[in-house]
Parts: C-alpha cells; sequence; structure tokens
C-alpha cells in the first residue's frame, strides 16, 4: 500500500521553521539527483521549497548563511550511502513509502551512480539529463525543465508501466 506519512510537514519543521519555505542548497550545473530530488520535496515534501545552486566549494559555507539543508554533497545527511543516492535519502528520511516512487528511485539510482543494469529505463534518465545541461545555461531553467521529466517518469511507473508502443499500430478493423 502507498503511504504519504501525515506527519511530514512535523517531520519538515525538524529542519526548517514554521511558516517558512524549506530551503535547500546543493552543486550547481544539476544532474540527475539534483533534479529528482528537488522534483521529490517539490511534489511530496514541500511545494514551496527554495533550492539554490551554487560551486561545490561554496555549499557548505552557503548552507549556513542561507540557513540551507545541503545535499548531495558528500557527509551530509541527505546524500550517498554505500549503493544507495540522495534520492533514496529523502525517501527514507521522510518515510514516503509509494510504489511508483519505489520504481523511480531504481532509475534514478541506476542513472546517478553509474550502474546502469539496474534498470532498463537508467540510460535514457543519463541521456535525457544531459541533454538537460546542453539545453539550459541556467540551473533553475535546468530544474524546471527537469520537473516536467520527473513528473512523466512517476506518471509512467504510477499508471503506464504495462503499456507499450510498437510497430506496426494495431489498426481497428
Amino acid at each position: 500500500m502507498d503511504v504519504i506519512p501525515p506527519n511530514i510537514h512535523t517531520k519538515l519543521r525538524t529542519f526548517f521553521p514554521e511558516g517558512s519555505p524549506s530551503r535547500w542548497i546543493t552543486r550547481e550545473r544539476p544532474k540527475i539527483d539534483r533534479i529528482a530530488c528537488p522534483w521529490l520535496i517539490l511534489r511530496f515534501i514541500d511545494p514551496q521549497a527554495e533550492f539554490h545552486f551554487v560551486p561545490p566549494k561554496r555549499v557548505l559555507a552557503e548552507a549556513q548563511s542561507r540557513k540551507a539543508e545541503p545535499f548531495d554533497i558528500p557527509d551530509v545527511r541527505f546524500s550517498h550511502h554505500n549503493e544507495r543516492c540522495s534520492f533514496d535519502a529523502f525517501i527514507d528520511e521522510f518515510g514516503l513509502r509509494d510504489s511508483a516512487l519505489d520504481v523511480v528511485a531504481l532509475i534514478v539510482r541506476g542513472a546517478d551512480t553509474a550502474n546502469l543494469s539496474l534498470a532498463p529505463e537508467a540510460p535514457g534518465l543519463l541521456a535525457m539529463s544531459l541533454g538537460l545541461s546542453q539545453l539550459y545555461p541556467s540551473d533553475h531553467e535546468m530544474l524546471r525543465a527537469g520537473l516536467t521529466i520527473y513528473d512523466a517518469l512517476y506518471a509512467w511507473a504510477r499508471h503506464a508501466r504495462s503499456e507499450g508502443h510498437g510497430w506496426p499500430p494495431v489498426m481497428p478493423q
């Protein structure tokens, strides 16, 4: 059974004060995890969240000055642990239980950790992510475009995994 915990806002407030949007910070030029995690936050945790992208050497200092939670850098709460990626850390920390998210997480993990054999969709997600970085010079523009990709991936995982597409089409008699 899929469960989005009712106490997710209480958990969120352990990181951020009541009445303010959550603030998150990571390395500039986001790729797989650094787009997937904001998507997860915006869709399941805090739709008002703010995201900051800064040079890698500045993430921790900027996190402190902006009162933002760092993610997808070494040695922080929301990061890679063993074979699992930052997306997994968010799912675990916030107790998100959703079968479609589990499918998306496997694809993200495969693409983000270069273990492309984890899911047949992982190489496609990697290709789309790298393509986004070529299309958009602005990290926030790239994030906005990437949100659509993750919305589509989640919709597929939730409703369309059994659908196929092939040639020739089935024509009505």
